[in-house]
């Protein structure tokens, strides 16, 4: 006798085509929660009150801006969750544009410390999250690229480190810092240790992106996949149920690195990012040229890369206060 299947909740649904198309699983987690709060925000009951979604995610992106007051990136984020939505789960492409009140994008220019601030707040730091904040400051790469760094493509040899699968899953190559070679390459030789440690154990396993994994049945297991900075503690992996080593929490570089702006005494407001615009910067300062750091940085267009130039001045806009001619 056939059984009859029960269909798929949506939100299963989701996750199943998020981690199909290998989206990452803080993507997934905020996709799935911008969904489930339109589902509840309209009270639906069944996939039939999904259809006609263009009046409905237009009402909840309204109600997210002028109820929640929520910034210009919240909602644009609930918007890119309801058009996968749509589009790759329910095949259902939000064909017009999305009239709704949209949230105001402040035009804010990047926090930047000076050579001498990031100098006294590397001198406070020590050990794992001093190097990262070094490696960050020293390559120009976001922390989640920091974090995610595998031993392989960290190349010694070449004074470079590859990036992979950065923002718009694109690959580009950042410089080592010939400072951080020898402390570097003493992480690298920890990771392995403790991963042969683990192999004994019966564990060794890394989370690898899915066709990887499908096609290259043990390279879960391989030195060269394990992460530079792994974590302290063998976790259960949220997707497969297998208990592997993740990589270091977010949380300890950013713990690390706002106790040493404290003690220092930096007013800014200083988060890691603020060491990749630190970063860019300084390389302009020195007289680099901006389309090099458009390609060190992973931006797609040199707009973005262009914002640096605003802090180069000294003063507002770089010019000279009347004040100072008296």
């Amino acid at each position: 006798m056939k059984m009859n299947r029960q269909p798929k909740k949506i939100l299963d649904e989701v996750r199943d085509v998020l981690r199909t198309r290998h989206y990452s699983i803080r993507t997934e987690a905020t996709y799935c929660g911008w969904i489930k709060r339109y589902i509840l925000f309209h009270q639906m009951q069944s996939r039939d009150d999904l259809k006609d979604g263009v009046q409905k995610v237009e009402e909840f992106l309204t109600h997210l801006a002028v109820e929640n007051n929520v910034a210009a990136s919240t909602q644009n984020q609930a918007l890119n969750a309801l058009l996968f939505l749509y589009k790759h789960v329910l095949k259902e492409p939000l064909a017009q544009g999305i009239d709704a009140i949209r949230a105001k994008k402040p035009k804010k220019l990047p926090v930047v410390l000076s050579v001498d601030e990031v100098r006294r707040i590397l001198a406070v730091m020590q050990g794992i999250p001093q190097l990262m904040a070094k490696l960050m400051y020293g390559s120009g790469m976001r922390l989640m690229e920091c974090l995610r760094l595998r031993v392989q493509d960290v190349d010694f040899e070449r004074r470079q480190i590859t990036i992979r699968s950065g923002k718009g899953n694109k690959d580009r190559w950042v410089p080592l810092p010939e400072s951080l070679l020898s402390v570097l390459h003493d992480q690298v030789e920890r990771v392995k240790l403790r991963h042969e440690a683990d192999l004994k154990n019966g564990f060794g396993r890394v989370h690898l992106p899915t066709a990887l994994a499908k096609k290259y049945k043990n390279a879960a297991k391989q030195l060269g996949w394990q992460y530079v900075f792994p974590a302290s503690r063998i976790a259960k992996d949220p997707r497969s149920d297998r208990m592997q080593r993740h990589h270091l929490d977010s949380s300890t570089l950013n713990k690390a690195l706002r106790k040493a702006v404290l003690e220092v005494g930096i007013t800014k407001q200083v988060s890691a990012h603020t060491l990749r615009h630190s970063f860019a910067t300084h390389l302009l300062e020195a007289g680099n040229d901006i389309r090099t750091i458009q390609e060190l940085l992973g931006h797609n267009d040199v707009a973005t890369t262009m914002i640096y130039t605003h802090v180069l001045n000294k003063g507002g806009q770089g010019v000279v206060s009347p004040l100072d001619r008296m």
